[in-house]
């Protein structure tokens, strides 16, 4: 351990979701006195198309430690394991020189796994938040494998920490917090509709009425089936087209196949001129899930619709077998890749009202997050735990 009064905690950012995901625990351990928190900033977190979230961090006010440009830009798998590649050297070389106390990874992209491969061989105790979750494509083997890497687990519910038992984990080293995530959308709900259109404006989004009834479109590439990803999102927009409402699109996220969820958008866009259609590249969190509350419905394969819109109360069409296996609320309907289907599905949802869901959590998972990871001893040497434990 350190040697200074303080505990050195090292925060790795890698991505917008990761930090909307740790903001609430970050904001409570900077009020911790037991604890000096950085954040070490890498892959999409430094992307100008993917809303380069570290000028967020700094404008909230978080120290950077260290910035590294990994992410190898283009749409096929090699680029997501060259990614993680970089990023196994940049946290690596990182560590060896800082040597923090404790290392915290977020979730389940592939810089996640880079940062816990560098954290383990050079011994620094690493925690994981968002272990024991299931999901339906690559996610889900990142996210089991940095489980067995990791020396402590912070995760959303009890079915999550089930598995990690299940996976052989201590139950000593198992804490149920919800989501973080849930906290900013707790926040989120006091942003006046006026503060909302303000923060809109300088996203080319002013004009959208926000009283008359609009959808929200998130959709990522799916890593298993990446080929498809053009197609995929051509039938979203055209089910989406059919409601007749106006419409919100995100632009994806780095994974393989974004490139193309991209190209179908500016298709739509060059093929549908008069479609009432924004795009957005990145808005500010709050303002983000502040704009899904005001919504009708979620439309995509984003796991915002299964976390957040679940606290929230906002419908969801939940697309494909990317969120499959995650615990979700009666605000989610699923449906597979069929244009019939998911046009169904939008009128269906946008006809329902739904009430808010703790499935993961209740908004102040941060403040026990951060508690946590303050009173942390030494981990104990890591072995494989036998036996069952009810939470």
């Amino acid at each position: 351990m350190s040697t200074s009064f303080k505990k050195k905690v090292l925060v790795a950012v890698t991505a917008r979701p990761s930090y909307s995901r740790i903001r609430s625990a970050l904001n409570a351990l900077r009020d911790e006195r037991k604890v000096e928190v950085q954040c070490l900033c890498s892959g999409a977190a430094l992307s100008e198309p993917h809303g380069r979230v570290i000028d967020r961090i700094r404008a909230d006010g978080f120290e950077i430690a260290g910035e590294g440009e990994t992410l190898v830009p283009g749409g096929e798998p090699v680029r997501m394991a060259e990614t993680a590649a970089h990023t196994i050297l940049f946290t690596a070389r990182h560590l060896q020189a800082a040597r923090p106390d404790w290392v915290v990874t977020i979730a389940d992209r592939y810089e996640t796994m880079g940062t816990a491969v560098a954290a383990s061989y050079l011994g620094i105790p690493l925690i994981h938040v968002q272990g024991g979750e299931i999901t339906g494509n690559i996610d889900e083997r990142v996210r089991h494998a940095v489980t067995k890497l990791s020396d402590i687990h912070l995760v959303a519910n009890d079915q999550a920490a089930q598995r990690l038992i299940a996976m052989g984990e201590h139950p000593d080293t198992i804490h149920v917090t919800g989501c973080p995530s849930i906290d900013l959308a707790r926040e989120s709900m006091q942003m006046t509709l006026e503060d909302l259109r303000a923060a809109l404006v300088p996203q080319n989004l002013g004009d959208l009425d926000l009283e008359r009834g609009f959808v929200v479109v998130l959709q990522h590439a799916d890593t298993t089936e990446h080929a498809s990803s053009y197609e995929q999102m051509r039938m979203t927009l055209r089910a989406v087209t059919a409601s007749g409402l106006p419409f919100v699109v995100f632009h994806p996220n780095s994974d393989a196949g974004s490139d193309d969820v991209r190209r179908a958008l500016n298709d739509f866009r060059r093929d549908s001129p008069g479609a009432p259609m924004w795009s957005v590249n990145n808005l500010e969190g709050k303002a983000f899930l502040r704009l899904l509350q005001q919504s009708r419905c979620l439309v995509g394969n984003s796991s915002v619709g299964i976390r957040e819109c679940a606290y929230l109360g906002v419908p969801v069409v939940n697309l494909g077998d990317r969120q499959y296996g995650r615990e979700r609320g009666c605000n989610v309907l699923d449906c597979g890749w069929n244009l019939e289907d998911m046009m169904q599905a939008v009128s269906h949802q946008l006809r329902q009202t739904c009430a808010c869901s703790h499935i993961y959590g209740t908004g102040h998972s941060g403040e026990r997050m951060a508690e946590i990871i303050a009173n942390l001893a030494v981990p104990r040497t890591k072995r494989y735990f036998e036996g069952v434990v009810d939470f």
